[in-house]
């Protein structure tokens, strides 16, 4: 039995829609890889940018998680459910920024969990029925970054109205745009033509 204090957010209420077995598929299979691989690059620039990137989020992160390998783990983890969805590390953490305020243990008035606020629902439709694994950290954060990838697409790239899927307030204005804003806080600027590749070692 999981016990902990829980410090309540703000997010919204994820749907629970009908999904194409195939979407369903997709997504539990999505849930259930290994664990983030160490990050391999194709070439020193690359790594230079990752570990840039790393060096400089850890700084921005530092007053809300000052556990310095809390924040190391969380970070790397955060990059790679990113990229492995497709997403920009950044939006994923200004989306967290706005659902939890970088809180593991968050608990939202409609039952969302976590730093991404899943609601308990996705661990029975997707996983495998222990909505306490939505507490941990990298499967909090492999659920909310698939979940958001599968919105963008049901919305065709729109990103507007997939983060507004995500929250339950599609079609209304503020929960994206505060997404949006908090996103600008956790840009990093580099040379885009660096991307890294990621392999299990």
């Amino acid at each position: 039995m999981l016990s902990v204090c829980v410090a309540s957010a703000h997010a919204g209420n994820q749907k629970e829609e009908a999904l194409a077995d195939s979407v369903r598929i997709a997504l539990a299979r999505a849930i259930t890889d290994a664990a983030p691989p160490t990050p391999q690059f194709d070439n020193i620039d690359a790594r230079i940018k990752y570990l840039h990137w790393l060096g400089e989020m850890s700084t921005r992160l530092k007053k809300k998680l000052p556990d310095v390998q809390v924040r190391q783990e969380f970070l790397r983890t955060a990059w790679y459910e990113a990229k492995r969805a497709g997403l920009d590390p950044g939006l994923v953490l200004g989306l967290i920024q706005v659902e939890s305020a970088f809180r593991k243990y968050a608990v939202s008035p409609v039952g969302a969990h976590g730093y991404m606020q899943v609601m308990p629902f996705w661990s029975r439709v997707i996983g495998d029925g222990d909505r306490s694994k939505l507490f941990h950290m990298q499967s909090n954060l492999r659920y909310g970054c698939s979940i958001l990838r599968m919105y963008i697409d049901m919305e065709r790239g729109n990103l507007y109205l997939a983060l507004g899927r995500y929250n339950g307030s599609r079609g209304r204005a503020e929960y994206p745009n505060a997404v949006l804003a908090a996103w600008k806080k956790w840009e990093f600027q580099d040379d885009p033509a660096n991307t890294p590749v990621l392999t299990q070692k």
